[in-house]
């Protein structure tokens, strides 16, 4: 089945990705001409704790998955020691359905690295890694040719950022991961930067206060470090101008998002939208309606591992606060869109199949629950289950992962909240692949 080539839009001017017609990536020079490396010229000319406490204000939430605020992260650091300070960069993306961080290192590097030496500068961290999955190939050449490119212009390098506009000198290296999606995970990052195997570290201590190498480091997502370099320059009133407050009155969702769509849609792609877009909206406006017209069943909120949006929450707000549909969170705000022939028993069955392949196996309850959840979905989809086995998986679901406290990392919270938000909204679908359990009956004399 051909491919269909994924749609850019923007709504935002984050970015000068240009026609998606013609689209290609952005090299230094074109950068430069389109104001380029401002944001860091203007950054560099604040003092450093005023840049996180620009960032801090303006509620910049992660864009990888939790929507932990960079500028709270960023403020978790200790004071310099004269020691190395990393920060480690998280484009792994192999969250099932996500991929809007490719489209940045595909076509705008230097706005990534932008908002990397704002982030050193800031957080006065003298060395980014920037770690890449190992199956972005194409995009590992572009951006180590982007880091070849910053070196040569004076961004990174022993002069100071800049050309030496501060003496404070940055070093930017390229790590290319090995396909584990437990890199992911930001310790299991570390570990791996390390040379070690991806394996998520027990927490406390926190990464800010002994991470790579066991020095502080930071780390941040692609996308959060891309939205840095508009809130320095544009201001944090322009940011909170986007985006939406809490309905339900936790921490807003200010600014815009990258939203990348996948299934059933006319015109998938990734497209920059403010936080709190209706899903339908999202749909019906973006990506040209459900595909052939067929009716809305359902979506993968944003990743596989935050569960499902069911047939009656199309509506559902895109923002932090989406976890009131009973979903894990927001996530990478990447859904996976299914029309009304979906089977869900089979989704769930494919969900539960890669979580328990890439389970790191270090924590009991994951690496044994993972390989349950997939007999019994496995069993279920060929009618050969019971009741007792629908039941069963429930159980087995919701006492695995990091809520229950019985697991290091939050993989095993993916792993349950797929499954529990699919047997939970499609539940008929699921009974009726399954037999009545039988009970016999003892009937005593007399009775």
């Amino acid at each position: 089945m051909a491919m269909t080539e994924p749609v850019l839009t923007k709504r935002i001017p984050t970015a000068p990705w240009g026609d998606p017609k013609d689209r290609r990536t952005v090299d230094l020079a074109e950068y430069l001409r389109t104001d380029g490396y401002k944001g860091l010229e203007k950054a560099l000319d604040q003092k450093p704790a005023d840049v996180v406490e620009t960032v801090k204000g303006a509620v910049l939430r992660g864009r990888g998955g939790a929507g932990f605020p960079a500028g709270l992260k960023w403020s978790f650091l200790p004071e310099p020691d004269g020691g190395r300070r990393y920060l480690a960069v998280n484009c792994d993306e192999a969250e099932p359905g996500t991929f809007k961080d490719r489209l940045l290192v595909d076509f705008d590097p230097h706005h990534v690295l932008e908002g990397i030496a704002i982030a050193c500068w800031a957080c006065q961290l003298d060395t980014a890694y920037f770690f890449i999955r190992g199956e972005y190939h194409h995009q590992a050449k572009v951006f180590q040719r982007a880091i070849d490119e910053a070196y040569e212009h004076g961004i990174f390098g022993k002069q100071g950022l800049l050309k030496g506009k501060v003496p404070f000198a940055v070093d930017c290296h390229l790590h290319r991961g090995a396909g584990a999606y437990i890199c992911g995970e930001e310790t299991g990052l570390l570990e791996a930067v390390e040379g070690k195997r991806g394996w998520p570290r027990i927490k406390p201590p926190f990464p800010a206060v002994k991470g790579l190498f066991g020095r502080p480091t930071i780390v941040n997502n692609v996308e959060t470090l891309a939205a840095v370099v508009p809130i320095i320059e544009n201001g944090v009133d322009w940011w909170k101008s986007h985006g939406c407050e809490s309905a339900i009155g936790g921490a807003p969702s200010y600014g815009s998002k990258l939203m990348g769509v996948s299934g059933h849609v006319e015109r998938p792609g990734v497209f920059e939208c403010d936080l709190g877009i209706p899903l339908r909206e999202l749909v019906e406006t973006h990506c040209g309606g459900m595909k052939n017209g067929k009716a809305f069943k359902g979506a993968i909120a944003g990743g596989v591992s935050m569960g499902v949006l069911g047939p009656d929450q199309f509506d559902a707000p895109m923002d932090f606060d989406i976890g009131r549909f009973d979903v894990l969170g927001l996530g990478t705000a990447c859904p996976t869109v299914f029309d009304e022939d979906t089977d869900m028993v089979a989704v769930a069955r494919n969900i539960a199949r890669f979580f328990k392949n890439e389970s790191c196996g270090q924590c009991t309850p994951c690496r044994e629950g993972s390989g349950w959840i997939l007999k019994l979905i496995t069993r279920i989809e060929r009618g050969a289950g019971t009741t007792k086995d629908l039941d069963l998986l429930l159980e087995i679901a919701g006492s695995m992962g990091l809520t229950p406290g019985t697991t290091i990392c939050g993989l095993a919270d993916g792993n349950n909240w797929a499954v529990r938000t699919i047997v939970n909204k499609y539940r008929g679908e699921f009974e009726a692949r399954v037999k009545p359990q039988f009970i016999p009956v003892t009937v005593t004399a007399g009775g």
